[in-house]
């Protein structure tokens, strides 16, 4: 059984995807502290043939708060409004408005929530199978932390093997999972290149930029372009 981590991020990078279709299991690592500054409530995207960050309102957020306890602040307004002035054109516009549109109109207001059922409507339409769940809806020893905590998750999932990012490496120790029956990966991402109307390629922008310029079947090749370590 192979196992994937990650804290949630709204329209993550590709690698983030990658990583999802490599696992049997992914848990969105909700139940940690929220990081001011972080990823998890904004990413780049093409504004005016430039890399450009976009930024989601949020209510309470507090790095004194986890995760999971924070809410949804935005109305989704001025969001949407950047996308159709920045990617109308793009060969997929139509396809992939219809589903942001469906992300944006999710009920719940909680941040975890919201980005779970975000991350579940792309796996969707990207035909990708992975069972998704929660770190904060598994019963687990809520008293560790760190990296036995995520070793702790694995075991509750019977995971043979845990794969984190690259961006893990110096987080994870080989000979502590191994200790405990686990197998430990690091996915690298190579280089996932398309065309972006006439300018030059922007690597690792959000996973919208992936839709707006690519068919599925196009991505799901770009799923399967990665080393794991």
């Amino acid at each position: 059984m192979k196992v994937g981590i990650m804290q949630p991020y709204f329209l993550p990078y590709i690698g983030y995807f990658q990583l999802i279709n490599a696992v049997d299991k992914f848990v969105i690592y909700d139940d940690v502290n929220y990081i001011k500054g972080g990823w998890i409530n904004r990413n780049n995207i093409l504004i005016g043939g430039s890399k450009k960050l976009f930024t989601i309102k949020l209510k309470g957020a507090s790095q004194n708060k986890l995760i999971n306890e924070i809410e949804i602040g935005d109305d989704f307004r001025k969001f949407m409004k950047t996308i159709h002035m920045n990617y109308s054109k793009a060969p997929y516009y139509f396809t992939v408005i219809e589903l942001m549109n469906t992300i944006i109109s999710f009920k719940s207001i909680s941040l975890s929530e919201f980005i779970e059922n975000s991350i579940k409507e792309i796996n969707s339409y990207l035909q990708i199978s992975t069972s998704v769940s929660r770190s904060s809806k598994l019963t687990k020893n809520t008293l560790l932390k760190g990296q036995e905590k995520v070793i702790d998750i694995c075991k509750v999932l019977e995971a043979d093997t845990y794969i984190n990012s690259i961006g893990g490496q110096g987080i994870y120790d080989f000979k502590e999972f191994a200790s405990n029956g686990i197998m430990l990966k690091f996915l690298k991402s190579e280089k996932v290149a398309y065309p972006q109307f006439q300018h030059d390629f922007i690597e690792n922008l959000s996973m919208l930029d992936v839709l707006m310029f690519n068919s599925v079947g196009k991505i799901k090749d770009m799923l399967d372009n990665y080393k794991l370590i």
